[in-house]
């Protein structure tokens, strides 16, 4: 059986010449990079070199601007959580509805045990963000905003450049969550007033458990981990060496396939959205379809449950997702789709099917043989489905 992987924006397979460079950093230049001595220098200088080469994927200004850490979800917790420390008396918080749990969870939490405002500014149906009401809640009271450069579950992309002039003109900080952007999407921070931005190593073809935080040359960061002087007392800990290795390579390789993933990619992508369509009716693709991620499909079939869908994909080969890996462990229909008021008919049957450059045209053909079936067969089961609410699909949302 052809096996197919599409479920890249939960995570990627680390390319191999990531994983050959980080190798040796595990046996042979095993020494500590803080360490005064050759073996800490020799890996104190390749950690310098993966900061570099993460700096030039993402277009910043200076090296020291990059704070390696655990992940996408601890540079979020950091940013978000320094700017209430460094902020003064400003104790409120903008973001928007379909941020990952990631940011979400914290705001959650931060409402509850320390009586932070948080704004939580809406999507209209095709997932983009209500820039005016986000120009309203800003305030002189706003210490952050925290919005996504692009949402992990449709692609769509926020206009985060000017979303972050905006936050400064109310004298706030911005910061974005850009774990499914980076790599995908050309980025030149130093053009930009963005002050802090989130990324995870896996959604890039690094291993798990390496990310960082960009924190813009003048912007205060207080540390959520004390402890050492690492990374010039941002965050404390040993550097993960071998994970900053891979991460280092990952992002060199991403800067040189980005046209790939704006052309070879983007075809694929299009493709089978616009296959399935013709195939199955009662469907169609929820997001921006004209300012998204090249990757990212979430094609809606209506009446039939998403779990069911993808238990009979997996056994035809093919892993896709049901909306966010961080929370397909709850059985109601994604936040996001919910925000995009979506009708449940179709939000439960909503699947996500995310590309890397290592997906091929026969990737595509699978699919395509395989899914009218498996929407069929559901579907004949369904006590939703009788035949007579048979209708069209297309790029434009049934509820708009």
């Amino acid at each position: 059986m052809k096996a197919v992987y599409l479920d890249n924006n939960a995570t990627t397979r680390v390319d191999p010449a990531a994983v050959a460079a980080m190798l040796p950093f595990f046996t042979e230049q095993f020494g500590n990079a803080s360490s005064m001595h050759a073996f800490g220098s020799e890996v104190g200088g390749a950690v310098l070199k993966g900061r570099r080469q993460l700096q030039a994927l993402l277009g910043a200004q200076f090296d020291h601007e990059i704070v390696f850490t655990g992940g996408g979800t601890e540079s979020d917790n950091t940013a978000i959580l320094s700017a209430l420390e460094t902020q003064g008396a400003r104790n409120e918080i903008v973001t928007s509805a379909v941020e990952h749990p990631a940011v979400l969870a914290l705001c959650a939490w931060l409402e509850k045990s320390r009586g932070i405002k948080v704004h939580y500014i809406g999507v209209d149906a095709r997932g983009r963000l209500d820039v005016e009401a986000y120009r309203k809640a800003l305030s002189p009271r706003t210490a952050i905003a925290s919005i996504m450069w692009a949402n992990n579950e449709t692609g769509t992309i926020f206009p985060v450049e000017m979303l972050a002039e905006l936050a400064h003109e109310a004298g706030a900080l911005f910061h974005t969550d850009a774990v499914q952007a980076v790599g995908k999407i050309p980025m030149n921070l130093k053009e930009t007033a963005i002050d802090m931005l989130s990324l995870s190593g896996h959604k890039l073809h690094a291993p798990k458990g390496i990310g960082a935080l960009y924190v813009r040359r003048g912007v205060r960061l207080r540390p959520l981990i004390r402890g050492g002087h690492q990374e010039r007392g941002r965050r404390a800990g040993t550097e993960n060496a071998p994970g900053i290795v891979a991460l280092g390579v990952a992002a060199e390789l991403a800067q040189q396939h980005i046209n790939d993933e704006n052309t070879r990619v983007r075809a694929m992508r299009d493709r089978l959205e616009q296959g399935l369509l013709q195939r199955i009716g009662n469907s169609f693709v929820a997001g921006d379809v004209e300012n998204r991620l090249p990757n990212t499909a979430n094609v809606a079939f209506e009446y039939i449950e998403g779990e069911a869908i993808l238990l009979l994909m997996n056994k035809a080969g093919i892993a896709a997702s049901s909306g966010s890996a961080c929370t397909s462990g709850s059985l109601e229909p994604s936040h996001v789709l919910r925000a995009m008021k979506v009708p449940y008919t179709a939000a439960h049957g909503a699947i996500r099917f995310s590309f890397s450059r290592e997906n091929t045209d026969e990737d595509v053909d699978h699919v395509l043989e395989v899914m009218p079936g498996i929407i069929a067969r559901l579907r004949e089961m369904s006590p939703f489905w009788d035949g007579k609410n048979a209708g069209q699909s297309g790029f434009a949302p049934t509820y708009a």
